[in-house]
């Protein structure tokens, strides 16, 4: 977890790269779509109200986004009580973990990002990638190549919440997987991944974006997670 001193782009805060034991979990194939967030805000309230079209771009099929921290953790909790399944927001580091789908780097695909991989701000480039599309909105979940999890939409499309709170950096974090509530700061939280309107190094697997909970931005969304259940 976390970046090497070599890679380009990188921040202090991805220090020290680090060995991480994450307990076996599922991870949802996609972002969370706009499809999906109606049919649970439809379901009974837990704590907070939730808007079934919160998104800025329109589409059954994109990622919901104007999407708060607070809010991706009612939906996870009525889901939860829906299906009987503890469905959550992924830790930081259960996140990178899918996203890299055992690779070292920076991107799922490799060293750099091209437009024809992801949903980014191709205007600007990374290593070696040429320039390419900027699309300005978000697109349908699964219009790019998955990585070898199956994931999609790893890299770009929505910022992806996670349930952690924020750190400086990794000095002193949970070497299981769990999230890092300790010593962190509960009024920010973690967002992963980039966005169709993130600069390519943004993207970057290791890259830790972060906000307030309550803000609701035109590039944040996220996906779900469940524990794998264990057998006695």
């Amino acid at each position: 977890m976390g970046s090497p001193e070599t890679e380009e782009e990188r921040s202090n805060d991805e220090s020290p790269q680090h060995t991480v034991r994450v307990a076996p979990f599922f991870m949802a194939k996609y972002p969370v779509t706009q499809a999906q967030w109606r049919a649970v805000a439809a379901f009974p309230k837990i704590n907070i109200d939730l808007n079934p079209e919160p998104s800025k771009f329109k589409g059954a099929n994109r990622p919901v986004e104007q999407v708060s921290w607070h809010e991706a953790v009612e939906f996870c909790a009525r889901l939860s009580r829906k299906t009987g399944k503890t469905y959550r927001l992924p830790s930081e580091a259960e996140w990178e973990y899918a996203c890299r789908a055992g690779t070292t780097t920076p991107f799922y695909f490799g060293e750099t990002i091209m437009a024809d991989f992801a949903n980014y701000d191709g205007n600007y480039t990374y290593a070696s990638e040429p320039a390419g599309i900027y699309r300005e909105q978000t697109t349908d979940v699964g219009s790019f190549p998955p990585n070898t999890f199956g994931l999609y939409d790893m890299h770009g499309n929505v910022w992806e919440w996670c349930a952690d709170p924020w750190h400086e950096n990794y000095q002193g974090a949970p070497a299981d997987g769990s999230v890092w509530e300790s010593g962190g700061n509960q009024n920010i939280r973690l967002l992963r991944g980039g966005s169709w309107c993130s600069k390519p190094w943004l993207c970057r697997a290791a890259f830790r974006g972060r906000y307030g909970p309550i803000f609701m931005v035109g590039d944040f969304g996220f996906r779900a997670a469940v524990s794998l259940a264990r057998t006695p």
